[in-house]
């Protein structure tokens, strides 16, 4: 029979991992995310359009608990919080993407620079967790700004020419999927690089919307228990 030390190892590492947590929305201790703040990020769909007038349908405005959660999964390496937010995601990817769709769920690429850094790619991460298979298609140049520096029009400049697709599209429909969108620069630019390769972008969906965009439009129609 085979020892049962490994799996008490596991779990008192586990265990300790709780211990030493605090919840990513609050602060509270020993939990990763606590319940008011798991409800807190239930999809509450943010319905906005980029600056090239693709429609975009963010599950959650990038504010308070969710924002908090976004940025420990991001910038901290929070993947355990992968798996709530990506069912926030998978709502709001099932509603866009309909019944019986043919369309590909494909990621806004990850920079070179930010995967070596995480050692994983946000938006994939996310759409494995919402249920859906990512098609990687995209790839991007190196260089460029921040452009979390830059403002509306600099970002669209910074991106503008620098996305291209690894396949042909044979006009096979695709939703982009990414993380938060701001000015919405980066998804035109992934729109733009798939449509010269023959692929038809039917939509985009995103995890989360900032301030600027999700106060235009909040759907407060869409139900909570999603």
């Amino acid at each position: 029979m085979p020892s049962s030390r490994p799996f008490r190892t596991i779990g008192a590492e586990l265990l300790s991992f709780l211990l030493a947590a605090d919840c990513a929305g609050c602060g509270s201790p020993e939990t990763l995310l606590c319940d008011d703040c798991r409800e807190a990020i239930r999809p509450r769909p943010v319905d906005v359009r980029t600056p090239g007038g693709l429609p975009v349908r963010a599950s959650l405005p990038f504010e308070s608990v969710a924002a908090r959660c976004i940025r420990r999964l991001k910038d901290e390496g929070e993947t355990l919080l992968a798996r709530p937010l990506g069912a926030s995601l998978g709502a709001v990817l099932r509603d866009t993407a309909g019944t019986g769709t043919k369309a590909l769920a494909v990621p806004v690429p990850t920079s070179r620079s930010s995967f070596r850094r995480r050692g994983y790619r946000v938006p994939e991460l996310l759409l494995r967790h919402a249920g859906a298979e990512p098609t990687r298609l995209l790839s991007t140049e190196r260089g460029g700004a921040d452009q979390r520096e830059l403002g509306v029009a600099q970002r669209a400049r910074n991106v503008h020419g620098r996305m291209w697709s690894t396949r042909r599209g044979r006009g096979r429909p695709v939703i982009l999927v990414d993380d938060i969108v701001t000015t919405g620069a980066t998804l035109d630019e992934a729109a733009r690089a798939l449509d010269v390769a023959g692929f038809r972008v039917v939509a985009a969906v995103a995890l989360a919307a900032t301030p600027r965009h999700s106060e235009r439009t909040v759907n407060t129609s869409e139900t909570r228990s999603k």
